[in-house]
């Protein structure tokens, strides 16, 4: 992976190629969530947070929280999942929160800053869902459920990962990258 840079993503850029790169990632939250989805006995697992983690290392935390956020939540908006929308935008968002401010914050000179920020992320994650599924599920099934959502937080985590591996070695995502950090 590549060093993060001390200064994290407060670099100003341009205000429309900052709006086109947070929705397309927006979009591509979404597209994981929606489209690649396997249901689950109260919900299903799928392939957006990876996406959410991949924001993050490429273009950001603000921008990773608002594709997590926006992404997510409209997945589980028109799927049906109206009671999910707040907390899927405020956990989600808060992933990408806490991902990005020891990334770019706490430990900018550590190698796998991405890492310790992801993992910590994904704690919340786990936690926050949990707490919520309580009192809609009660506690059996939430703590029941707490093995596939780990899973799930898991491959988002190795798949991010995998994918801004590869997709920083690419040229054209290494100069849009310096517009953002």
């Amino acid at each position: 992976m590549q060093k993060i840079h001390s200064s994290g993503p407060a670099r100003a850029c341009d205000p429309t190629l900052d709006m086109a790169i947070t929705g397309l990632m927006a979009a591509l939250v979404f597209t994981g969530t929606y489209f690649f989805k396997i249901p689950t006995a109260f919900g299903y697992t799928h392939l957006g947070d990876c996406m959410i983690i991949l924001t993050v290392c490429l273009f950001g935390t603000r921008r990773g929280m608002l594709a997590g956020a926006i992404g997510a939540g409209l997945s589980d908006f028109i799927a049906g999942y109206a009671a999910w929308v707040l907390p899927t935008i405020v956990l989600k968002g808060g992933w990408a929160l806490i991902m990005g401010l020891i990334m770019y914050r706490l430990l900018p000179h550590f190698k796998y800053s991405w890492l310790a920020g992801a993992v910590t992320g994904g704690i919340f994650h786990v936690i926050g869902y949990t707490l919520v599924k309580i009192p809609l599920y009660g506690g059996g099934v939430a703590m029941a459920e707490c093995f596939t959502l780990v899973a799930q937080t898991a491959a988002g985590i190795v798949l991010g990962g995998v994918a801004y591996t590869v997709l920083s070695r690419s040229p054209a995502i290494r100069s849009l990258r310096v517009k953002f950090l």
